[in-house]
């Protein structure tokens, strides 16, 4: 009998690796896919918002509004209906798994996406990203359902979403973890951890070779000053200031969310009169649109570039991009908050050393980056790494963490997202 049980489970064994060498594999596809998908609709972003950004200035007034009128066609006609929602959608979906990411849903979403950040909406691609990546990575798995028996239904969902967020940042690392430690609270999903890290990498290689290889951030960031000990209490003064920010932001959007349940005439009047509002004033203040976009422009043609700017005024672009976010969402708009929170720690950051330490503002602005992101989001590590590889530069990292773990204390249970659990929620 022993012969005959030892050979049974070597060939077992043998199977287990065999599938998980095909899982493994297909993971690496899905980041393929995803990857080649996040650069054609980053192309299609790229391509409208440029458009929108040598137009008339008053047409960059109306433009954000004319998007979300374009999104909700595009979500009530291809979409029959569907909610703008996408990194909900992904969360959704991995703790429910009768919960599916439709075909139609995703063409629908990804065409008001464009619409929408393409006009300037003040939300992240990285939603669409990492909505878009799940979708395609559910599709093949549940197409291939054969060669995932006995393996989690979320494990390509994962994989996608990851690649999705390694390829719009070009941060691998960072969307591996991100994928990972967003749907819990304080937790990991740490069962799909090695297909996430294929599919990361993949996306990562998919959309570099389509683009170029150069961190997010590295050409905007001038060098970064060494560490002292007394960075170290500043980044607590960081965390702290991050996490009161963090929540009122996610207060705010949580708001507008609630408000999307109202006729879209209603909530279109609101969100149109808030844009152009805040247009104007982001001109009279900075003589820049601010309001406008993702918000990349704030840390590249501002914060990263004027030697001194009054806390008052760094206050005023908080609150403009802000509301600029929450009033999008309100509008219908189709983006993810990702951006946003970057934005708003790079602010809370850049006025916390102008305070304590105006000549190191860079620092403090990275650090206020991964506080802000890290208590939004409740992802402490994916933030760390993602202001590490879109910058390129490590000597941010320890007062980093410091403000990191000062900021997910101040912030208690609050989140940006409802639809994250804590651990062993059911």
């Amino acid at each position: 009998m022993r012969p005959d049980v030892f050979s049974q489970r070597r060939d077992e064994i043998h199977k287990l690796v065999r599938r998980s060498r095909e899982v493994v594999l297909l993971a690496a596809v899905t980041g393929v896919v995803t990857g080649l998908a996040v650069r054609l609709f980053e192309l299609g972003v790229h391509e409208v918002y440029h458009q929108i950004a040598e137009a008339p200035l008053w047409l960059g007034a109306i433009a954000p509004v004319i998007g979300l009128i374009i999104a909700a066609l595009a979500l009530r006609t291809i979409g029959a209906g569907t909610s703008p929602s996408t990194s909900d959608e992904y969360l959704h979906a991995f703790h429910d798994s009768n919960y599916r990411l439709g075909v139609r849903a995703l063409v629908a979403r990804v065409t008001a996406a464009i619409a929408t950040l393409g006009s300037g909406g003040a939300l992240g691609l990285e939603g669409p990203s990492l909505y878009g990546g799940s979708a395609l990575g559910a599709q093949i798995q549940r197409r291939l359902k054969g060669r995932f028996r006995g393996s989690d239904h979320r494990t390509l969902l994962v994989a996608g979403a990851a690649a999705g967020v390694a390829a719009i940042f070009k941060a691998p690392a960072t969307g591996a973890i991100f994928a990972l430690e967003v749907p819990f609270r304080d937790d990991l999903a740490r069962r799909m951890l090695l297909p996430a890290l294929v599919s990361s990498a993949s996306g990562y290689f998919t959309f570099v070779s389509l683009s170029d290889t150069a961190p997010l951030l590295s050409a905007t960031v001038i060098p970064i000053p060494q560490f002292e000990i007394r960075d170290l209490f500043g980044a607590l003064a960081i965390g702290v200031a991050c996490a009161l920010g963090a929540r009122a932001f996610a207060k705010l959007i949580r708001m507008a969310k609630g408000l999307t349940v109202r006729a879209f005439p209603i909530r279109l009047a609101i969100a149109s009169v808030t844009l152009v509002g805040l247009f104007i004033v982001s001109r009279q203040l900075t003589g820049q649109s601010l309001s406008l976009g993702a918000g990349y422009e704030v840390m590249t043609e501002w914060l990263f570039v004027e030697a001194d700017i009054a806390v008052w005024l760094l206050i005023a672009v908080f609150v403009i991009r802000s509301v600029a976010s929450a009033a999008t969402v309100v509008g219908g708009g189709v983006g993810g908050v990702f951006v946003p929170l970057v934005v708003g720690g790079a602010i809370v950051g850049r006025a916390v050393g102008e305070v304590i330490h105006p000549e190191r503002f860079t620092l403090y602005t990275l650090i206020g980056i991964a506080a802000f992101l890290g208590a939004g989001y409740r992802v402490p590590l994916a933030a760390v790494m993602f202001v590490a590889e879109t910058t390129g530069r490590p000597n941010f990292i320890v007062p980093a963490l410091f403000a990191a773990v000062a900021a997910d204390l101040v912030m208690g249970d609050q989140s940006i997202t409802s639809y994250q659990r804590k651990p062993g929620q059911l």
